[in-house]
């Protein structure tokens, strides 16, 4: 479960993904592609072709998690 705090963006990836990347692919994905910092206090969200699914990639300043 996340609690991010009240200054918390949402960045929805408007492409699909892959959904075999784990957090490492999807924080290169972010700094690649959407040329963004993976480590800040924002939520990126991933959909697959399908959008049945949701991945999120989110940086609590211990590690990064993807749900």
């Amino acid at each position: 479960m996340i609690f991010p705090s009240n200054r918390v963006r949402i960045l929805i990836a408007t492409r699909p993904v892959d959904f075999r990347k784990g957090h490492d692919g999807l924080a290169a994905l972010v700094k690649n592609e959407l040329d963004q910092n993976p480590f800040t206090v924002t939520v990126f969200v991933f959909s697959p072709k399908r959008l049945d699914r949701l991945k999120l990639l989110y940086w609590d300043g211990s590690g990064a998690h993807s749900y």
